[in-house]
């Protein structure tokens, strides 16, 4: 008995070695990657590296601290709807008046007459209906996102926020001249025939104005202004060819409330992980907002959400948004990884690994080349921060969490990502 007490407690040592051993070849690793790199040396970096089987950090430096997490925001809204969203979306309510009437209620479904979904099971019901009542009071919200830099208001990754999303709240002008949604294309001033110009979008209006510019025009995609109170009811109106009309009462959810399904939940999740798509994500928190408050509102979801799923947070983060566009968005490395570790426990890895973009996959894209199905992880870029946060399995077959967060560098966004690369494939490789 004594030699079986004994050789545990060898064991134990020895394990507890190997472990110390590991944290200070990580936390090296670390040093000589990222911290003591030139490039990096006016920032602000925050680094975990956690083994859920053993519940330690291998590296875990300024873990505890605040950083914008840019788009690594999503990855809270992306738990958050794998787990209340259900199998597919719900992209409609109704309530049947008859004679082809419909009250409706739009439950800000993204996908919407996006191109990436050929069926529109949405689309395919409202054609139907003589008559569609569209009510928005269950909107609650504004068309940007609390801290939203104002400015880039005319750019394609800002597009507004609304109660029913058509294609995308884009507008498509194409080089041949051509609009998508055709219902815009009067609203565009100016000449196309000339081959150099370019076109921007009035703030507060949809007009669209060409100007002279030194590069041909190819194409742009800008969004439209939805503050217009009539604007989606006359859209959808033009789009379907059926008489549409704006309404503002509350649809109670009884029995006589119809559901009409959009899309599989996680074909949406997998485009707005892969691709960092904002509106997608934005449009994916006021979902969860609908479902669960009955109303559309980021405040009221994201303190419900902190008061309950994130309760247990090792530091109380500060969120604003869905998508990460907002600098007052703070979390810390360890938030990450403790959401990261939520969705490893409650779904399924195969779940997990679609959701997300592997090497050299999305927006890994030129990174990990060789490290396909050995990293899934979410990328996060605004100016001056970069972030990347996911999952790793090791040559050796250890499954790791991590989140790489570094602020206010003043060197390119690519040198940064290839210091973090540099990092994380070592790990892999070593240990």
């Amino acid at each position: 008995m004594k030699n079986i007490y004994r050789s545990f407690y060898y064991l134990t040592i020895v394990l507890l070695v190997s472990s110390c051993s590991i944290q200070q070849k990580v936390t090296r690793l670390a040093h000589s990657t990222l911290l003591q790199d030139p490039q990096t040396a006016s920032a602000h970096i925050g680094i975990a590296v956690y083994n859920p089987a053993t519940h330690q950090y291998l590296c875990n430096y300024q873990g505890d601290k605040s950083f914008i997490p840019a788009s690594n925001t999503k990855i809270m809204t992306c738990y958050a709807a794998m787990k209340y969203l259900g199998d597919s979306l719900v992209g409609l309510r109704y309530v049947d008046k008859g004679n082809g009437i419909i009250e409706a209620e739009a439950n800000g479904d993204a996908s919407f007459l996006m191109a990436d979904f050929k069926n529109q099971p949405v689309f395919d019901f409202l054609k139907t209906k003589k008559k569609i009542l569209l009510t928005d009071a269950n909107w609650k919200e504004d068309a940007w996102g609390y801290g939203w830099a104002w400015n880039d208001y005319n750019s394609d990754y800002m597009a507004e926020r609304t109660v029913m999303p058509l294609y995308g709240n884009l507008v498509s002008f194409r080089a041949d001249a051509t609009t998508a949604p055709s219902f815009f294309k009067d609203h565009l001033l100016g000449d196309t025939t000339q081959k150099n110009y370019r076109i921007v979008r009035d703030m507060q209006a949809n007009h669209y104005v060409i100007s002279p510019s030194s590069k041909k025009f190819n194409g742009t995609e800008i969004p439209f202004y939805s503050g217009d109170k009539h604007l989606i009811a006359d859209l959808l109106q033009d789009t379907l060819q059926t008489t549409v009309e704006q309404v503002h009462f509350k649809i109670d959810r009884g029995p006589d409330v119809v559901k009409v399904y959009s899309q599989p939940t996680d074909s949406l999740l997998k485009i707005m992980m892969h691709r960092s798509d904002n509106f997608f994500a934005e449009q994916t928190l006021l979902m969860l907002s609908n479902e669960r408050l009955g109303f559309m509102n980021d405040g009221k979801i994201i303190d419900t959400l902190l008061k309950t799923d994130y309760m247990d947070l090792p530091q109380k983060p500060q969120w604003v948004d869905g998508s990460g566009l907002s600098h007052y968005n703070l979390f810390s490395p360890q938030d990450l990884i403790t959401v990261l570790g939520k969705m490893k426990s409650e779904f399924n890895w195969n779940r997990i690994t679609t959701i997300f973009a592997t090497g050299n996959e999305g927006t890994l894209s030129g990174y990990y080349k060789n490290y396909t199905g050995k990293i899934y992880a979410k990328t996060g870029t605004v100016s001056n921060c970069v972030a990347l946060s996911g999952f790793i399995t090791t040559q050796k077959g250890h499954e790791y969490l991590f989140s790489v967060m570094v602020n206010h560098h003043q060197t390119s966004a690519s040198a940064i990502r290839r210091d973090i690369e540099k990092f994380i494939t070592t790990i892999i490789d070593k240990y």
